[in-house]
């Protein structure tokens, strides 16, 4: 890699350094007063209070330095405080920080959008829309496949996790407490099963045909018409779900299946997208085109950016369809555009590279461990599952403890999903600091039971 795609020499020192009992006294101050003023929904997974951010490496207020594998939730992928971001943002905001995209034109909107549908997942010319997060694109996405289609009815999947407004929240699948006392939801929103495949160890899911069934025979058979239906919505890697892979014979499937019945397949990939898979998009590796697909997280090393890709054919609307008032600010676009640039030049081979190294390194940890049930992913975005979710919530927090930031998802799952910049001394410490989390938290050696007894 070049030298602009690696982090930097403080970054480097992958070693963590625990300077203070966790939380320390700064952290329990701002922590009490956090408790005081922000909203109680918010789920903090441990105490963890940022100060700084370099490279692939997190500082608390208290002084302690923490390898950070969770990445703002899959958001930071140049790392933080990339120069190359910094020097675009900075740049930006001395020349202008808002006017509006949906009333005026914008250089940094254009050359963002231009970069987008270049590497849009599909061979027609593609039409951006850019928002301010992924429950946005969503949303977007959404209206244009009920406007495009004059359909009303959308699939979904169980285990799906598709944002938090509204009709993002009527395709969420993934936690009971997300959706619980918000009702009425959208009307006509069904869930399908989706294959958890678990092959690492017990082999067990099948390969989705029997999911397919059920789509084809039981939701599209006898509970919404396939006339109805505006959009089958999917993550090919479920994200809060548990980062269950979708089979690419499933993806496959599904195409087919929307050509049969003039249904828009719609990708989600707010959080598999981005080169997180060594790939721009986590679709390409099963060769299947959806009509939109939906993007933030990673787009944008943090900055709140998001948009929706569609087919040329497909965003058909006209003027006033749809805005926004601050989606593509110039100073969010301009570190999209920096960003885009980082991954499209070393950092998305590096997160296959890497990703291979990471793989290799959890299967032999997990092969240690009876307590591990799965691992699975592609690339950076890889989970390991254990056989109950408070042993997964028993390593979250002993990995916090010895310096190493991860984060739960799933009913039992820790996803594992760095920034993309990581090299080999930051896979091989994180590595070893989880095996020494799971020896601390949960049963560490080959014959002890499933169970724990």
């Amino acid at each position: 890699m070049t030298l602009e795609t690696t982090p930097s020499a403080a970054a480097r020192m992958t070693a963590p350094n625990i300077v203070t009992e966790l939380p320390g006294p700064r952290a329990q101050a701002l922590i009490a007063r956090d408790d005081a003023v922000v909203s109680p929904s918010l789920t903090r997974a441990y105490p963890l209070v940022a100060e700084t951010g370099d490279g692939y490496v997190v500082t608390d207020v208290d002084g302690n330095r923490f390898l950070d594998f969770a990445a703002g939730i899959a958001v930071c992928s140049t790392g933080h405080r990339h120069p190359k971001v910094v020097e675009a943002i900075k740049a930006q905001a001395d020349r202008l920080i808002h006017i509006a995209a949906t009333d005026f034109y914008e250089p940094r909107y254009l050359e963002l959008s231009e970069h987008l549908a270049r590497i849009a997942p599909f061979e027609e010319r593609a039409r951006v829309f850019l928002t301010n997060s992924g429950t946005e694109a969503v949303e977007g996405a959404i209206k244009l496949a009920r406007h495009h289609t004059h359909r009303p009815g959308l699939i979904a999947f169980e285990g799906a996790f598709h944002g938090r407004t509204m009709g993002a929240l009527s395709l969420t699948n993934s936690k009971i407490k997300q959706r619980a006392g918000f009702g009425p939801l959208l009307p006509m929103v069904y869930h399908a099963p989706f294959p958890r495949i678990r092959s690492w160890k017990e082999g067990s899911g099948g390969d989705g045909s029997a999911e397919l069934e059920v789509l084809r025979k039981s939701i599209l058979g006898r509970l919404i018409a396939p006339d109805d239906v505006a959009a089958i919505v999917i993550e090919p890697i479920q994200g809060e779900g548990g980062y269950f892979p979708a089979p690419a014979s499933f993806l496959r499937g599904l195409r087919e299946l929307c050509d049969e019945h003039g249904i828009l397949l719609v990708a989600d990939e707010v959080q598999s997208g981005m080169g997180r898979t060594g790939r721009w998009w986590a679709i390409q590796h099963a060769g299947v085109e959806p009509d939109i697909i939906t993007t933030a997280k990673g787009i944008a090393s943090g900055m709140p950016l998001g948009a929706f890709i569609a087919r040329d054919s497909v965003m058909t609307w006209p003027p006033g369809a749809h805005g926004s008032t601050f989606a593509g600010n110039p100073v969010c676009a301009a570190a999209g555009k920096a960003t885009m640039d980082l991954i499209e030049g070393g950092l998305m081979e590096n997160a296959a590279r890497m990703g291979a190294r990471l793989r290799a390194g959890l299967e032999q940890v997990g092969s240690e461990h009876s307590g591990v049930r799965d691992i699975r992913g592609v690339g950076l975005m890889l989970g390991v599952e254990f056989v109950s979710h408070q042993a997964a919530n028993a390593v979250e927090l002993a990995a916090f403890e010895r310096g190493l930031l991860l984060l739960e998802c799933g009913e039992a799952t820790i996803r594992l999903c760095p920034p993309l910049i990581v090299d080999e001394a930051a896979i091989d410490t994180a590595i070893r600091l989880f095996g020494e989390a799971i020896d601390a938290a949960v049963m560490p050696v080959k014959g002890i039971n499933e169970t724990g007894g």
